[in-house]
């Protein structure tokens, strides 16, 4: 069994041991160390990364009863004893994270009687799920407050190897389902609980925490929130946001939400007056189509960029001032062809059976009901000869 470092220093970042074996799996290549300060994946908590000799550790994973560094290449032959050094803002990242998670759910499991279900530590935030239907703002709220005073009064955080008949003796937040031995981590009159992650001394070296939000999962809460430094990224990242905003918007602060919110009411405003006069233009287009063909059986028309909603309303538009007219309009495309074949209610025709003979010629795909069909394929063809192609099967005695 390799030594376990981080169990008896969790500020422990470099260290000197001998390869025991190296090897490779599915995961990659790998070494299993004498002793090693590498923590693996693990209760929630990711691996730590770093470095052996100067290869990159990119995984630590404990398998078989064995950890494994996983390495970014091979180590030389040669190389039978190492000098290993963890990535300490990673490592110390973790402390924070994990310890805090602790004070969270401890404060949630004691004062509110909601327990914790499951917890992922993140890249960028953690979540718990609890076990609960929602959480009122005035709960998050005071929660929140209960935890950075717990945070802020720098109580002890102690870890320490029990039997499992010892753990019972302490008030433990959840029971424990291991057998033998069980490492409980403590925070005096806050939490007690087993656990096999790295933590601080002390919880005032978790620094804040802050929520961000909670959201429905699986009839749970998943509470999403983030301690130490990662608060202080989180307000520099929102802070380069709101900064970018205000060059846009001339506005203090405090005015930036009722300013926007005014500004999307106003584009809302804009975009219902564009759409009436959109429809307006579409009513005098379709109205002239109408007119200049109404001596003629089909209306054809050819257009260059128009979108396949934009023939498609345009049809429908020409159809609701004549009822004994079909409609074939086609749009030229940079890569590709795009139509619309109607009749008007007082026609005969199955419009689907037109698509598909013609469909071929632009290896096209396209249905609809029977009077109104609309398909694409690619730019085989020029428009018009597309067109003059469906207007032969329109006029052809096998409609």
């Amino acid at each position: 069994m390799t030594k376990k470092l981080y169990y008896e220093d969790a500020y422990l970042t470099s260290f000197h041991t001998y390869v025991k074996e190296t090897g490779m799996d599915d995961r990659g290549t790998y070494a299993v160390l004498e002793e090693t300060a590498f923590y693996p994946t693990g209760g929630g908590q990711p691996y730590d990364t770093g470095t052996l000799n100067g290869t990159t550790v990119v995984d630590v994973e404990e398998i078989d009863g064995e950890i494994r560094h996983y390495l970014a290449e091979a180590l030389p032959l040669e190389d039978t004893s190492v000098h290993g050094v963890v990535d300490e803002q990673r490592r110390n990242d973790h402390r924070q994270q994990h310890s805090g998670q602790h004070i969270v759910s401890a404060i949630f499991h004691d004062d509110y009687q909601i327990p914790t279900t499951s917890f992922h530590l993140g890249d960028d935030t953690v979540t718990i799920d609890l076990d609960t239907p929602q959480l009122s703002e005035a709960v998050m709220k005071e929660a929140e407050a209960k935890i950075n005073k717990v945070i802020r009064a720098g109580y002890p955080i102690d870890t320490k190897w029990v039997t499992v008949e010892e753990a019972d003796a302490y008030p433990l937040r959840k029971s424990l389902s291991v057998e033998g031995d069980v490492r409980l981590v403590i925070i005096p009159e806050i939490d007690y609980s087993g656990c096999g992650g790295t933590h601080p001394s002390s919880t005032a070296e978790v620094a804040m925490v802050k929520f961000l939000g909670w959201t429905k999962n699986k009839g749970q809460v998943r509470l999403e929130f983030v301690c130490g430094d990662r608060v202080l990224k989180q307000l520099e990242d929102k802070h380069q946001i709101i900064q970018g905003v205000k060059q846009l918007i001339s506005r203090p602060e405090a005015e930036l939400v009722n300013e926007v919110k005014s500004l999307i009411q106003t584009d809302k405003s804009k975009d219902k007056q564009i759409a009436e006069l959109e429809e307006e233009l579409l009513f005098y287009e379709a109205s002239e189509l109408a007119a200049a063909h109404r001596a003629d059986k089909i209306i054809v028309n050819v257009y260059k960029n128009r979108s396949i909603k934009a023939l498609q309303s345009l049809a429908h538009a020409v159809l609701k001032q004549t009822s004994d007219h079909r409609v074939v309009f086609v749009s030229e495309q940079e890569d590709q062809l795009q139509f619309v074949i109607a009749r008007g209610e007082s026609l005969d025709g199955n419009m689907n059976a037109v698509a598909k003979q013609v469909m071929p010629l632009i290896e096209g795909k396209g249905g609809g009901r029977p009077h109104f069909v609309q398909g694409g394929g690619q730019n085989l063809i020029s428009g018009e000869a597309f067109a003059e192609k469906v207007k032969e099967q329109l006029l052809s005695p096998a409609e």
